[in-house]
């Protein structure tokens, strides 16, 4: 194969025929469920981009090849496995999934990379006479074995700033990205080695190779040799012997099969030294004449094909002026034909004619609407490849089943496939055969197509907590929550969803991966199972702490538990004005207050020198003892009650937070102690009727909360708060307090709270919703909380689609092994869909499922089931 490069300097490629092109990285945007407002803008910043280009371009969509330890490298980022054996444990468990050692083969995984390929003008005569010298002598050293022709200083330092005017020009809301040499080859590599061990783009990426260099004031190139070393097989060539009915070239002797015929042979063999490639070609052959934004996106399509799918577009942008001369001539042209037809025929025009005037109309006045709109000219080649040539048949025709039910043709032309894969090489010149398939559009409809939009979501290092569902390939899914007050953002987040939406089992997982990454969690139990519990004991083993808060073996009193007497009486002060349902600015409220501060000022201070302060206010007589008077018999009727033993008996010894509280997993559990019903909460005759357990554990769990908050922001290490359910905090003025001062300084302190809940409502204040980082929303089968959901995220909640989705598609009732789908959000505001995957620990697995079941029905995941986004995922 003939090399089209001849230097690399930077991003900056000087190739065989005279050309010098510029390579840029562009980062994808949006995703599969962007509002329609995020749509718009990225279509106006890809329209401002086409519009920019000088005249020509290529931009080209790759499916890098990830492999798994490029994931699990990912995971053990920033995080020493040396010291947190834990995590390395669950690092070798990915690794070992999705290298295929449990498997029957590794995991088939990709990501989608963008680069723009833009040919830089040449100015001056000088500069046409050295790029015609470039290439006289890049074919005369083609045939001889000379090194490429060098290229002087002078001209490298011209080509330099050019190249960052051009970069200036475009960068209008896209961000651009140079491109490495390394990476610059790697693109070639790919091409050539589709479907074989190639290098990584991750490699590349960080490889200082390949680039030309200085030497007495001209370039000097190191030996791209070895990339040309490529043999091009139209049609292949099979595999040992010819079958009866084929000559030695593997051709069909008469209408043999699709192996047997040539017409049949719709597939380029690529000899390389990474091995053979088997590639299928396709050009984009016609395109629908109208369409909308959301229906118009045929890049983002590919994405969710069940195998990876290249794609290259070649540009040409024309000027309005050239467009709106050609249309205006188009017209005449038209008016020639229908006098014609209109002589000779009685039965009036052809509506093809009709059809064409309507469009040569909208064209002319779009065109004619802006001075900077151009016709983008566009020849689209996409690519599949395959270990054989029939399951590369099998891609191509897949492909073109899905893009024809978008009224999208795709051929796959016999003896063009060649033509189609130099498209895809850098710098390569335009095969004037594929000028067949130009599509003329105007700018804006072009960028349309959506080739900028992304399909990610989550961050670029963490615990790999799932994979995508929308994307055809495996695509792991990794979150970073702890990572986020370092990026200047909350980890702070909330779970949405129905019983058995999986809510728990994700709250669990991502508090699991903190504590083994090196952070800390402190949970607050309220189960009858103490599920927190069993999971903390399975999963931390020897580095967790277990404290029940209704035995009342330990004290619990704020007065006692924290060292400072103003944060003590401060939460004193509203532990009781919960328990007593009395308001702090009220007459019983300033009581209360005095009450606490006596006792916080005590030698011994605790909440029994509260009562006994009270009981001194209540000897006065007047108006004041007789107030202190009820406050002491109503305090009374909860203090004796045993499940506020534990904030009320002087004897107990006090819990430590410098050392029952300094394990990296502390659970606090709170089984016996029951609360009032939420609509309690806004009504206070209705809570003033509740029980008494109801009134103490409203308070209780409130205190609990209060002391975990504290612990959390005074610890170095970064810590979450998982709080399921919690509406039995918000349901109260003082716990919605609580959570928000978590929510709007736990940043400041290294601290987050997981918030689970069924509605969005029950997370309390919007302010409180709206500051909530990362979000997930489960099944919720109820159309109301399901649109509620779907606004908080973000997302239409009255769209039909989204909403059937979240109502019966989310982990559908009734399939066990579609259980833990969620659409979530990230502090990008990319917004996603991804399925739970649970490391195959048994530490893990052992205490992470709420879903009554014998151990034998609750296995780690199989890969090696996997479907695409479309079907739903794994069977």
């Amino acid at each position: 194969m003939k090399l089209p490069l001849r230097h690399i300097v930077d991003h900056l490629v000087w190739s065989t025929s005279g050309t010098v092109w510029a390579v840029w990285s562009l980062t994808p945007a949006g995703s599969r469920y962007m509002p329609d407002r995020t749509r718009e803008q990225i279509t106006a910043q890809v329209t401002a981009l086409v519009r920019s280009l000088p005249g020509r371009a290529r931009l080209f969509g790759l499916c890098a090849r990830i492999e798994a330890g490029e994931v699990v490298e990912a995971t053990l980022d920033g995080v020493d496995y040396r010291r947190h054996d834990a995590w390395a444990e669950v690092a070798e468990a990915q690794l070992r999934l999705l290298a295929g050692r449990d498997l029957d083969e590794p995991v088939d995984m990709h990501r989608r990379t963008l680069w723009l390929a833009v040919p830089l003008p040449v100015s001056g005569g000088r500069g046409q006479w050295q790029a015609t010298a470039g290439t006289a002598w890049s074919e005369l050293a083609g045939l001889l074995g000379l090194p490429p022709a060098p290229v002087g200083a002078r001209e490298v330092a011209d080509l330099r700033e050019r190249a960052a005017q051009v970069e200036a020009e475009l960068s209008g809301g896209i961000v651009l990205r140079r491109a490495t040499p390394a990476e610059i080859v790697w693109i070639h590599q790919h091409s050539v080695g589709r479907g074989v061990d190639a290098e990584l783009l991750g490699e590349a990426a960080r490889s200082p190779m390949r680039g030309s260099r200085m030497s007495g004031g001209v370039l000097r190139s190191p030996s791209h040799a070895d990339l040309g070393r490529v043999c091009l097989l139209e049609g292949g060539r099979p595999a040992g012997p010819p079958r009866e009915g084929q000559d030695r070239s593997g051709r069909g002797r008469g209408s043999g099969g699709a192996f047997g015929s040539l017409a049949g042979r719709r597939w380029l063999q690529v000899d390389s030294e990474a091995g053979t490639s088997c590639q299928a070609h396709l050009a984009l052959a016609e395109i629908p004449r109208s369409f909308t934004a959301a229906g118009g996106e045929f890049f983002a399509e590919l994405d969710r094909m069940p195998f990876a799918v290249d794609w290259v577009v070649d540009l040409t942008t024309v000027a309005s002026e050239k467009v709106v001369a050609a249309v205006t001539k188009k017209k005449r042209d038209l008016v020639d034909q229908a006098d014609q037809y209109a002589a000779r025929r009685a039965t009036g025009l052809p509506d093809a004619l009709h059809d064409a005037a309507d469009d040569l109309g909208e064209l002319s006045a779009r065109a004619s609407r802006s001075s900077v709109e151009v016709e983008v000219q566009s020849v689209t080649a996409l690519t599949v490849w395959g270990t054989t040539p029939g399951e590369c048949d099998q891609r191509a025709a897949a492909l073109q089943a899905r893009l024809k039910g978008a009224n999208y043709r795709l051929v796959r032309p016999v003896g063009g496939q060649e033509d189609l894969f130099t498209l895809g090489l850098p710098a390569a010149v335009t095969p004037p055969a594929v000028r067949q398939y130009v599509q003329h559009e105007l700018g804006e409809d072009w960028a349309m197509h959506g080739a900028l939009y992304g399909q990610s979501f989550g961050d670029p290092t963490g615990a790999m907590v799932g994979y995508s569902q929308d994307i055809g390939t495996i695509s792991p899914v990794l979150l970073n929550i702890a990572d986020a007050p370092v990026r200047n953002a909350s980890a702070s987040f909330a779970l949405a969803g129905d019983l058995g939406g999986g809510k728990s089992t994700l709250l669990k997982l991502i508090a699991g991966s903190i504590v083994d990454r090196g952070g800390r969690a402190i949970a607050i139990d309220r189960t009858k199972s103490r599920e927190w519990a069993r999971f903390a004991r399975t999963s931390a083993p020897g580095r967790c702490q277990i404290v029940d808060a209704a035995t009342a073996d330990m004290s619990i009193d704020p007065l006692r538990v924290f060292t400072d007497p103003d944060v003590g009486a401060r939460y004193a002060l509203s532990y009781l004005t919960v328990q007593l349902g009395v308001g702090a600015m009220t007459e019983h409220g300033a009581l209360l207050k005095t009450a606490v501060k006596q006792a916080a000022a005590a030698p011994d201070r605790s909440m029994a020198r509260v009562l006994d302060a009270l009981e001194e206010m209540a000897a006065e007589d007047s108006a004041r003892g007789q107030r202190a008077a009820a406050l002491v018999e109503w305090l009374r009727v909860a203090a004796d009650e045993p499940l506020a033993a534990a904030v009320f008996n002087p004897d107990l010894p006090p819990l430590d937070l410098a050392g029952d509280l300094t394990s990296d997993f502390v659970v606090i559990t709170t089984t016996g102690l029951t609360l009032p019903p939420r609509e309690a909460a806004t009504s206070p005759e209705l809570l003033r009727v509740q029980p008494l357990e109801a009134l103490i554990g409203r308070a209780v769990l409130y205190l609990i909360a209060a002391i975990a908050r504290e612990t959390a922001f005074t610890d170095p290490r970064f810590t979450l708060l998982p709080l399921d359910e919690a509406y039995w905090l918000t349901s109260s003025a003082e716990g919605q307090a609580l959570i928000d001062e978590i929510v709007y300084d736990g940043r400041k302190h290294g601290a987050g709270v997981g918030l689970g809940c069924h509605d969005v409502l029950e997370l309390g204040t919007s302010t409180t919703q709206g500051l909530l980082a990362y979000r997930f929303l489960a099944r919720t089968a109820d159309p109301v909380l399901a649109a509620r959901g779907l606004t908080w995220l973000g997302l239409p909640g009255d769209d039909e689609d989204l909403l059937r989705m979240v109502t019966t598609d989310l982990s559908p009732y009734g399939k066990p092994e579609r259980a833990g789908e969620f659409l979530a959000r990230d502090p990008r505001m990319n917004i996603g869909r991804f399925k739970v995957l649970i490391p195959g620990l048994d530490r893990i697995t052992d205490g992470i499922y709420t879903t009554p079941a014998t151990p034998d029905t609750q296995t780690a995941p199989d890969l090696s089931r996997y479907e695409p986004a479309a079907t739903g995922g794994i069977r």
